[in-house]
């Protein structure tokens, strides 16, 4: 018998046992890897869609803002002392009026408030809407009032205006200010920023209402800015 042919014999046999474990440590580090590399791309994927639709639900609800604030009414108490808009800014919370949406039956001017609902741990951007009662001795209220969420997990809710003071002459440089105290006039700008408690802010929202005061008063005294009658 030829030398070589027991060798071949051997080789024909298949893999040593040490062959093997190898083989079977590399298949296993290959798929440890593989796996990994599969749930990293499908926690980025996930990632991914979420901050897409955080951005789509964002854009939205700026959007539905900005179209809502330019389109404030100055509406005005009938029965008060003065006649007040029914309207009220703060750091924290806006209420004005605006027509309803066109895509919602019902129409009419709407009392609207803009705030941050907080229960526990969970924070929510809401829009809450009544009709107003303009003959009432007081201004309305909201609660009955039905409510839309703009976005979830908000942490603040940052308001500025931006006016000048009651009273104040039309040469006087208009200023930012954190609460609107006229009582006869909208602001000429309202600023919002909104914060969520995870990732990056929303762009600031900057928006001037359209209507002149006037529009919402019979007798609008020009010099004084001011509203003397409603009949």
């Amino acid at each position: 018998m030829r030398p070589w042919s027991s060798g071949r014999r051997r080789r024909a046999r298949g893999f040593t046992l040490l062959e093997l474990v190898i083989a079977l440590t590399l298949l296993a580090l290959m798929s440890t890897v593989l796996f990994g590399a599969l749930g990293f791309a499908g926690r980025s994927w996930e990632g991914g869609e979420a901050k897409a639709d955080a951005i789509a639900g964002m854009r939205l609800s700026e959007g539905f803002l900005r179209s809502q604030i330019a389109s404030m009414h100055p509406l005005r108490m009938r029965r008060m002392a003065e006649f007040p808009l029914v309207f009220v800014g703060a750091r924290d919370e806006l209420r004005y009026a605006a027509p309803l949406p066109s895509r919602i039956s019902g129409g009419g001017i709407w009392y609207y408030r803009l705030a941050l609902r907080r229960d526990g741990e969970r924070s929510q951007l809401v829009l809450e809407r009544v009709v107003p009662d303009v003959d009432a001795a007081s201004m309305p209220e909201f609660d009955e009032a039905d409510r839309s969420v703009l976005a979830d997990d908000v942490g603040e809710l940052v308001i500025g205006y931006y006016g000048r003071d009651p009273g104040a002459a039309p040469g006087v440089e208009p200023t930012w200010r954190e609460r609107w105290d006229d009582r006869n006039k909208l602001p000429l700008l309202v600023r919002i920023d909104v914060v969520p408690r995870k990732g990056g802010a929303w762009p600031t929202l900057l928006v001037a209402p359209r209507q002149a005061p006037e529009s919402g008063c019979r007798q609008w005294d020009a010099g004084a800015e001011r509203c003397v009658g409603m009949s």
